[in-house]
C-alpha cells in the first residue's frame, strides 16, 4: 500500500507540475436568465445561459485554469456543476446546492475558479439546484495539453458536440414542485431533443431539426452528452458504424457498435466515419425505459438529427433513412454496450486499479415509501409518498450551512457520521415479490461516510426490488473510478468476485447499475472535500437517493483543502 501511495504521490506531482507549464487562465460568463423559445408548437419561458439552448461550449486544454463568472438573473436560486471535473483543491466549486456551496441568490452572482488536472475528453455542466438542468447544460471539453502528442486514436476531421435533451411543455419546477408537494412522480417530458432540437417527428419541429453536415470518407469524433433530467437513452445513425473511444472523459479500447447507450450524465466520445452512400440519414435518440413492475407512462417519443453528406440536395417529399432503434426495455443491449467497454492502459492519465481495499461498502439502492409529513395530504401508495434510499437512508440535504462548510468548520448539527458500510438487514434484494414490502419503509437522514485521505474504497450496488427494479445511474463527484464488473440478480461474492477485471476495467463517473442488479466500484479517496454520490435521475435524487463522501485533508499542504473563497455565496 506504501508503494502505491507513494507511486500516485508522485504522479499527481509530475502532473501538477507538467500542468504549470503550458497552462492558460481561461473565462467565460455565463448569464443565466429568461428565454422564451418554441418547442412542440408551444412558445416557452425556460431558464437559459447566454440566450441559448444548449449553453455554450467551453473549451480548456488540460492544465488550463478556468474562471467562470456566473450572473444569476433567473428568478431561481442556482449553482452549476462541473460534472467530471475532480476539483483537486476546489471542492468549493464543484456546485451541488447545500452540498459545496449554498445557492447562488436571483440577483446575485458567483465567479467558480478551478485548474483542471490530469483529465481530457468530454465532460459537461449544468445546474445543480431542481429541476433547472433541464435547460441550464452545455459541453465542457478539455482538449490535451498544448505541445501533448494529442489523441490516442487518428485525429479527426472535425469535432461535434452532440447533447440530448430532456422536453416540457410546462415549466420544470412547476413540475417537480408539484410532484413532491403530492408524493408522487412527476409527469413525464413531451420530447427529447438532440442539440436543443426535438426533430422532425415532432409537431412544429421539421424546419428546425438539427442536421451534421459531413464530406464522404472523413471522420468526425462526436463528442456526446445525455443531459436528460429522467431517461437514459439509445442512439443510432442509419447504416453507420460507431467507434466508441472514450467514455466519461477517459479514453477506452475502441469499440465498434452500431448503437450508444447513455445513462444521464454520462458522455462518450465516438468517431464516425462517413462512409456510405452520400446521401441523408436519421440521428435518432429513443428512451431506454427498464423500470419493471411499476406501471408508470414513459415518454416513448424518438428525437432525430439528420446527418447529410455535402453535395447531397433534399429532395421534396423525401425523407431520410430511419435507423432500427432497439425496443424501450431491451436491457440486454444496454447491458452489452455497457459491460463491453475497457479502458485503454497506458492511455493518457490512465491508472491502475488500486490494489489494496481499506474500506469495502455494500450499499442497496432502493425506492421505497416514506410518510407524507404534516397535514400534506400524499397520493403515493397508502397516503404515503415516494422516497428513495441507500442503506435505507433516505438523504436529507441541509439548510443554512453547506455540508462543505459545516465539516471545514466543524460545525455541529448539519450531518452525522454514521451512514452505515451496509444495509440493517440481509435479504434477497432483487426478489420481485418485495414490491411495497414493509421493508421499503424509510426515514430521512443527513448521514455521511467519513474517509481517511488516499483510502481506497470498494463499493458493491446492489438494485433492490421495493417498488420495482430500474437501472440506476449513480455518479460520484470529485473522482472517476474502476468499475470491476456488473451483473444481474444479487451479488454473491464467492461467485462474481472471480468476474472481476483488475487490468483494463472502464474508468468512469457515472455508472448504470443494471436493472435488478449490481455493479463492483473502486476508487482513492486522494481529493479532500465533501462529495456527493447520487443517483443521476433527477426524480430520484429529491428522493433522496444520494449519499455524501467526507474525505479528510491529508498530511501536507498540497493534500489540505484551503478555505473557502471570500465570495462564496452565503444562505
Amino acid at each position: 500500500m506504501a508503494r502505491l501511495e507513494l507511486f500516485m504521490g508522485l504522479a499527481i506531482s509530475l502532473i501538477l507540475a507538467a500542468s504549470t507549464a503550458s497552462a492558460a487562465i481561461i473565462e467565460h460568463s455565463l448569464h443565466v436568465q429568461n428565454l422564451t423559445v418554441r418547442r412542440l408548437c408551444h412558445p416557452r419561458v425556460i431558464t437559459a445561459v447566454n440566450g441559448s439552448l444548449p449553453g455554450p461550449t467551453i473549451r480548456v486544454s488540460e492544465g488550463d485554469t478556468l474562471v467562470v463568472h456566473v450572473f444569476n438573473k433567473s428568478p431561481y436560486n442556482l449553482t452549476i456543476h462541473w460534472h467530471g471535473i475532480f476539483q483537486l483543491l476546489s471542492a468549493w466549486a464543484d456546485g451541488p446546492s447545500f452540498i459545496t456551496q449554498c445557492p447562488i441568490p436571483p440577483g446575485s452572482s458567483y465567479t467558480y475558479r478551478f485548474t483542471i488536472t490530469g483529465q481530457e475528453g468530454t465532460l459537461w455542466w449544468h445546474a445543480h439546484v431542481s429541476w433547472l438542468r433541464a435547460s441550464v447544460y452545455g459541453a465542457l471539453i478539455i482538449h490535451p495539453k498544448k505541445g501533448h502528442l494529442g489523441y490516442p486514436f487518428p485525429k479527426p476531421y472535425k469535432e461535434v458536440p452532440l447533447i440530448l435533451g430532456e422536453w416540457w411543455n410546462a415549466n420544470v419546477v412547476d413540475v417537480e414542485d408539484q410532484a413532491l408537494a403530492l408524493g408522487v412522480p412527476p409527469n413525464i417530458s413531451d420530447a427529447f431533443t438532440i442539440n436543443g432540437q426535438p426533430g422532425d417527428l415532432y409537431p412544429c419541429s421539421r424546419k428546425h431539426t438539427y442536421k451534421l453536415k459531413v464530406r464522404p470518407g472523413k471522420t468526425y469524433l462526436l463528442r456526446m452528452i445525455n443531459a436528460a433530467l429522467n431517461n437514459q437513452l439509445f442512439f443510432k445513425i442509419a447504416d453507420h458504424k460507431l467507434k466508441v473511444v472514450a467514455v466519461d472523459a477517459s479514453y477506452t479500447n475502441p469499440y465498434v457498435t452500431d448503437v450508444i447507450v447513455l445513462s444521464p450524465g454520462q458522455t462518450a466520445d465516438v468517431l464516425l466515419t462517413a462512409d456510405q452512400i452520400p446521401g441523408s440519414y436519421y440521428m435518432a435518440g429513443r428512451n431506454y425505459f427498464n423500470a419493471e413492475n411499476v406501471p408508470l407512462p414513459f415518454d416513448n417519443t424518438t428525437t432525430t438529427g439528420i446527418l447529410l453528406y455535402k453535395g447531397t440536395a433534399s429532395l421534396p417529399g423525401t425523407t431520410p433513412k430511419m435507423p432500427l432503434l432497439p425496443a424501450f426495455n431491451d436491457t440486454p443491449t444496454a447491458h452489452k454496450f455497457s459491460s463491453s467497454l475497457t479502458s485503454l492502459v497506458g492511455a493518457p492519465h490512465w491508472i491502475p486499479v488500486p490494489a489494496e481495499v481499506d474500506e469495502k461498502m455494500f450499499m442497496t439502492i432502493s425506492l421505497g415509501l416514506s410518510p407524507c409529513g404534516g397535514r400534506a395530504t400524499c397520493q403515493g401508495p397508502n397516503g404515503l409518498r415516494f422516497s428513495a434510499s441507500m442503506n435505507n437512508v433516505s438523504f436529507q440535504a441541509p439548510t443554512g450551512r453547506s455540508l462543505l462548510e459545516a465539516a471545514f468548520f466543524g460545525l455541529k448539527g448539519f450531518f452525522t457520521t454514521d451512514f452505515p458500510d451496509t444495509p440493517p438487514l440481509a435479504f434477497d434484494y432483487t426478489n420481485r415479490s418485495l414490491a411495497q414490502s414493509p421493508l421499503g419503509f424509510v426515514l430521512k437522514g443527513t448521514r455521511v461516510k467519513k474517509l481517511k485521505y488516499n483510502a481506497t474504497v470498494e463499493i458493491v450496488l446492489q438494485n433492490t426490488a421495493f417498488i420495482g427494479v430500474e437501472n440506476h445511474p449513480m455518479h460520484l463527484h470529485g473522482f472517476n473510478f474502476h468499475v470491476l464488473a456488473q451483473g444481474f440478480g444479487n451479488f454473491n461474492p464467492a461467485n462474481d468476485r472471480k468476474k472481476f477485471n483488475f487490468v483494463n476495467p472502464v474508468i468512469r463517473n457515472t455508472i448504470g447499475v443494471p436493472v435488478g442488479g449490481w455493479a463492483v466500484i473502486r476508487f482513492q479517496a486522494n481529493n479532500p472535500g465533501v462529495w456527493m454520490f447520487h443517483c443521476h435521475l433527477d426524480v430520484h435524487l429529491p428522493w433522496g437517493l444520494a449519499t455524501v463522501f467526507v474525505v479528510e485533508d491529508g498530511p501536507t499542504p498540497s493534500s489540505t483543502l484551503p478555505p473557502p473563497p471570500a465570495d462564496l455565496p452565503k444562505c
